[in-house]
C-alpha cells in the first residue's frame, strides 16, 4: 500500500516512511491541516444508551492484506493508469485543444469552455486563463507545447494547497466524523480507511451513527468483519448516543482511532443537518478536544454539486478533510480547481474505484498529469 498518514516524531517532523513502522509513532502535538474543530459550548445532556458490540471475524485473509507489503513500483503505475482513466474524458477535451494550435484568442476560448465542461467553475476558469495568458506574455511562449506546460504548472500550484496529509498520533483516540450525502460512498470509504489505518499499526473502533439509513448499520457491519474491527452500533436509537459510546469505549480500550459514520443527507435538509451538529456537540461531551477530524465524502461524479455541498457541511461542521470519491467512468475532475479557488479544504484521499487500493492520498501533480495526459 501507499503511504497515507503523516506522524510526527519526538524531535523533528518527518514524512512517514514507505513500510510501515512496528509501532505507531509517540504522539505530540502537530498544526492540523485545517482550522481547529472545537466543541460548542453548553451541548445539551446526551445519556447514552445500551450499544450493541458487533464482535470482529478475524480470517486468514483479512490478515494478509492488513500486514500486506507495501505497493510495487508496477502497482503505483497500474493506480496512475486507472486515474487516467477515471478521468479520461476532461483530458481529451483538454489536450486535443493543444494539437497544432495557434496562440491566440480562439485557443484562449476553447480552453475556458473545456474547464467550464470539465466542471471547474467561472471562478476556477477565469483565475487560470488570467493566469496563463499574462505568463505566455511575460514568458514569450509562442509554441502550444509550451502553452500546454505553463497551464500544467498553473494547475499545480492551484491544487497544491489540497495536498495535505492526515495526522495520525496527535490524539488518543483520534476521533474521526464522516458526513456525506446518500450514495456518495461514505460507508464503503470508512471501511477502507480502517484497512489503511491497520497498515499503519493503529487500532480502530467504528461507531455505526447512521440510524436513518436502512441496513446501513449491517452494510459497516460488514466491513468490520473484513477488516477485524470492531462496530459499536444500536438496534434503534440516537445517533449521537452511538457516538458517545464509541468514543467512551475507546478511551477505555486504549484504541487509536475511532470513525464515527453519520447519516448520509442533503445540505438542503435542515433538520438532519442539526442532528450531526448535535453528534459533533456529543462528541465532545465525550472527549473536550473532538472531533479531531470532520471529513466529508463527495461523489467525485456531481460536478458544482460538490462546491454546494462543501460550503454547506463546512460552515454547519467545519470540515477538516474531504475524500473525493468514484473519480471514474463520468467523473470531470475539475471540481478540485473549484474547490481550491473558493474553499480551499485539504483533499486526504481520493478514490476511483471499489477495491481497497482504488482509495489513494491526493498528489496534485499526479491529479494535474492524469488530466493533461
Amino acid at each position: 500500500m501507499f503511504s497515507f498518514f503523516k506522524k510526527k516524531p519526538k524531535v523533528e517532523p518527518a514524512p512517514l516512511p514507505e513500510t510501515p513502522v512496528a509501532a505507531p509513532a509517540t504522539p505530540a502535538a502537530l498544526p492540523p491541516a485545517a482550522a481547529p474543530v472545537t466543541a460548542v459550548v453548553a451541548p445539551p445532556t446526551v445519556t447514552p444508551t445500551a450499544a450493541v458490540e458487533v464482535a470482529p471475524t478475524a480470517t486468514a485473509e483479512t490478515e494478509a492484506e492488513i500486514v500486506a507489503a507495501p505497493v510495487a513500483a508496477e502497482q503505483k503505475r497500474s493506480w496512475l493508469s486507472r486515474l487516467r482513466t477515471g478521468l479520461s474524458k476532461t483530458s481529451s477535451n483538454l489536450t486535443t485543444l493543444f494539437v497544432g494550435a495557434k496562440i491566440d484568442e480562439d485557443l484562449y476560448e476553447e480552453l475556458e469552455s473545456a474547464l467550464l465542461v470539465s466542471d471547474a467553475g467561472v471562478e476556477a476558469t477565469h483565475f487560470l486563463l488570467n493566469a496563463l495568458k499574462k505568463k505566455v506574455k511575460e514568458d514569450k511562449l509562442t509554441e502550444a507545447p509550451q502553452v500546454k506546460a505553463a497551464l500544467r504548472t498553473l494547475l499545480i500550484d492551484l491544487l497544491t494547497p489540497l495536498q495535505k496529509p492526515l495526522v495520525l498520533d496527535q490524539h488518543q483516540p483520534l476521533v474521526m466524523m464522516i458526513a456525506g450525502v446518500n450514495g456518495a460512498g461514505k460507508t464503503t470509504t470508512i471501511g477502507k480507511l480502517a484497512k489503511h489505518l491497520q497498515a499503519h499499526n493503529q487500532s480502530v473502533l467504528l461507531a455505526a451513527g447512521d440510524t436513518f439509513r436502512a441496513a446501513a448499520r449491517e452494510q459497516l457491519t460488514i466491513w468490520g468483519e473484513r477488516n477485524n474491527v470492531t462496530v459499536i452500533a444500536q438496534e434503534s436509537g440516537d445517533p449521537a448516543a452511538v457516538a458517545f459510546d464509541a468514543v467512551h469505549s475507546a478511551q477505555a480500550r486504549g484504541i487509536n482511532v475511532v470513525m464515527v459514520d453519520t447519516a448520509g443527507r442533503l445540505p438542503t435538509q435542515l433538520h438532519l443537518m442539526d442532528e450531526l451538529k448535535k453528534i459533533k456537540r456529543v462528541i465532545g461531551k465525550g472527549m473536550a478536544t473532538a472531533p479531531h477530524e470532520v471529513l466529508l465524502v463527495i461523489d467525485g461524479n456531481t460536478g458544482q454539486n460538490a462546491l454546494t455541498q462543501v460550503k454547506v457541511f463546512d460552515d454547519a461542521l467545519g470540515l477538516t478533510g474531504l475524500v473525493i470519491t468514484k473519480l471514474d467512468g463520468t467523473a470531470k475532475g475539475g471540481v478540485l480547481a473549484a474547490i481550491a479557488t473558493n474553499r480551499a479544504i485539504p483533499v486526504y484521499f481520493i478514490g476511483v474505484g471499489e477495491q481497497i487500493e482504488d482509495l489513494q492520498p491526493f498528489d496534485a501533480t499526479e491529479f494535474v498529469d492524469a488530466l493533461l495526459t
